[in-house]
C-alpha cells in the first residue's frame, strides 16, 4: 500500500501549499483572535511555533496510507503510463474494466471518450493519461485534505487548551516574552489541566503580598563586578566575625550549680513549696547552689586582619540557577506554608523571565527535590503546591544537599535559598566550615528568608544576605495597615 507522501511524489503533488494553507487557517480562527487581543505576547509565541506543526503536519502525511483502491489505480496507471501506444490502444478494453472493478471516478469519463473517439490516435492516447491523471490528482488531494483537516482540528484544540492554561498563568508567571514562551513550552507536557487553578491562587495570594513579590525580585546573583585576586597585591585591613563560646540563651548544654531562678530545675521549685524546706532553698540560693539548667551558645567578636587586596580585575558575573530550600516542619504550618508556597512561585516567575533554572528542596525528616523551570516544570509546581508542611526541621541535611549540588557542574553560580523560622538545632561545624569555603573560594551566595523573629541567630550568621519577613499577627496587621 502506497503512503500519501509517494502517492503525492507520483503525481506530483505539492503538499507543502496544502500545509501552509491549513496554517493560514489556525493562525486566522477567532477562537486564537480573542487570546491574541488580550494578551498580544501569546500572538509572539504562536509564530515562533509554527515551523514545528509544519514538520508534525509533514510527518503525519509520511506515515498516513493511501486507500487499497487508489493504491492499485496508482499502479495501473503507472504501468499503462509506460506502455507503447499500439499495445495501450489494443489492452483498452481490458484497462476500461479494471476501473469498472476499482470502482475508479474516471470509469465514466474514460468510456465516454473511448466511446466519442472509435479510431484512437497519439493525441487522444496523450489525452487520456492527462485525464486519467488528473481525476488521480484530485482523489489524492481530497484525501490530504481530509486528513490535514482532521489534524488541523486535533491541532487546533491543542492550541486552545495550552492558550487556555498559558493565559491563566500568564499574570502569575509571566512576566515578558521570554517567560511566556516557557510557559508555553512547558504547557505542552500538562496531564493534569484542571489543578493549574492552585497555581492561579497563589498568584492572587501573592498578590496581596508586595513585599514578598518585592524580596523574590531583589534577590538572586546580580551582574555586579566579580573579584579577582592578584599576584603580589599590597595588603589592606579587613573586619571579620570570630564565634566564639559565649553564655548565651540558645541550647541545652547540660546541668550545673548557680543561682539563676529563671532556669531552676522542677526538683529545686518543688524545696521552695515544701514549708519545712525552704529556708535550706534560700541559703541554696545564696549560695549558687541550686541546680539550674546550663546554656551554651555562640557570640561572634570584630576582628581585624590582613588580607592582599583583590579589587584590581574585574569579571562580570553571569545570573546562576536557584536553589530554594523550604522548611515544611510544622511551625512552618498555616500562613507560614502560603507565604513560602507563594515566594517560590515568585522567585519561578524570575528564573524564567531571566533563563535561570529553579529548583525546590523541600526538607524536614527528608529532602523532596522539583525543579520548577523543567519541561515539566508546571506539574512539579502543581506537587510542591500539594505538600504539607507537617514534618521535623533537619536544616544541616538540607544545606549538605546544597553544598553537594553545587559542586556539579551546571551549579556552580547558583545562589542559595534557606525559607524557614529557623527554630532549629545547632549547625555542624564541619558543614560550617564548608560553606564558608564555598563562599570565598567560588563566590557562592546563600540568602535566608527568616518568616519568624524568633530564629536563632547563631544558625542565619552563615548566610550572606537575611531576609526577615515576619508573619506573626502584629506585622502583618502592619503590613496591611500600610497598604
Amino acid at each position: 500500500m502506497l503512503s500519501l507522501a509517494t502517492l503525492d511524489a507520483i503525481l506530483a503533488i505539492n503538499e507543502n501549499g496544502l500545509i501552509e494553507e491549513l496554517i493560514l487557517g489556525i493562525i486566522a480562527a477567532p477562537q486564537l483572535a480573542l487570546f491574541f487581543e488580550k494578551n498580544p505576547r501569546l500572538r509572539k509565541v504562536i509564530t515562533r511555533d509554527i515551523p514545528r506543526w509544519r514538520t508534525l503536519l509533514k510527518a503525519r502525511l509520511q506515515e498516513a496510507q493511501a486507500t487499497p483502491g487508489l493504491s492499485r489505480e496508482v499502479a495501473c496507471f503507472q504501468q499503462y503510463q509506460i506502455m507503447p501506444e499500439a499495445q495501450f490502444i489494443h489492452q483498452l478494453p481490458e484497462l476500461l474494466a479494471q476501473l469498472n472493478t476499482l470502482q475508479s471516478p474516471f470509469y465514466h469519463e474514460a468510456q465516454q471518450l473511448v466511446r466519442e473517439n472509435p479510431v484512437f490516435s497519439t493525441a487522444l492516447h496523450t489525452l487520456f493519461l492527462q485525464r486519467w491523471r488528473l481525476a488521480l490528482i484530485v482523489q489524492a488531494t481530497a484525501l490530504n485534505q481530509n486528513l490535514l483537516e482532521d489534524e488541523q482540528e486535533q491541532l487546533l484544540q491543542e492550541i486552545m487548551k495550552r492558550l487556555t492554561l498559558t493565559g491563566q498563568l500568564d499574570p502569575t508567571l509571566g512576566s515578558d516574552d521570554a517567560a511566556t514562551g516557557k510557559l508555553w513550552d512547558m504547557s505542552s507536557a500538562i496531564t493534569r489541566r484542571g489543578e493549574y487553578q492552585q497555581i492561579v491562587a497563589y498568584g492572587d495570594f501573592l498578590a496581596t503580598q508586595p513585599e514578598l513579590k518585592k524580596l523574590a525580585e531583589q534577590l538572586g546573583r546580580s551582574r555586579q563586578a566579580k573579584l579577582i585576586p592578584k599576584k603580589n597585591a599590597p595588603l589592606e585591613s579587613w573586619r571579620t566575625l570570630v564565634r566564639q563560646p559565649a553564655l548565651v540563651p540558645e541550647q541545652v548544654e547540660g546541668v550545673h550549680l548557680s543561682d539563676d531562678i529563671l532556669r531552676l530545675l522542677p526538683p529545686e521549685l518543688a524545696t521552695l513549696g515544701i514549708s519545712e524546706l525552704e529556708f535550706e532553698f534560700y541559703r541554696r540560693l545564696a549560695e549558687k547552689q541550686l541546680l539550674t539548667y546550663r546554656l551554651q551558645g555562640d557570640a561572634w567578636r570584630e576582628k581585624t586582619v590582613l588580607r592582599p587586596v583583590i579589587r584590581q580585575d574585574t569579571d562580570i558575573q553571569p545570573r546562576g540557577p536557584f536553589i530554594v530550600c523550604v522548611d515544611t516542619s510544622g511551625s512552618m504550618g498555616g500562613f507560614n506554608e502560603k507565604c513560602a508556597k507563594a515566594f517560590c512561585l515568585a522567585l519561578m516567575r524570575v528564573a524564567l523571565s531571566e533563563n535561570r533554572r529553579c529548583f525546590i528542596m523541600l526538607f524536614s525528616s527528608g529532602v523532596i527535590s522539583y525543579e520548577l523551570t523543567a519541561r515539566d516544570g508546571i506539574e512539579q509546581a502543581l506537587r510542591f503546591i500539594g505538600q504539607r508542611f507537617r514534618g521535623g526541621t533537619d536544616l544541616a541535611s538540607c544545606l549538605q544537599e546544597i553544598t553537594a549540588k553545587m559542586n556539579n557542574g551546571g551549579w556552580e553560580e547558583a545562589d542559595a535559598v534557606v525559607i524557614s523560622d529557623f527554630i532549629a538545632q545547632r549547625l555542624p561545624d564541619g558543614l560550617i566550615t564548608t560553606i564558608h569555603q564555598m563562599q570565598i573560594q567560588h563566590q557562592h551566595r546563600f540568602h535566608a528568608l527568616a518568616m519568624s523573629r524568633h530564629g536563632k541567630p547563631g544558625i542565619m550568621q552563615i548566610f550572606d544576605y537575611i531576609w526577615h519577613f515576619d508573619t506573626g499577627l502584629s506585622q502583618r496587621l502592619v503590613r496591611r495597615w500600610r497598604r
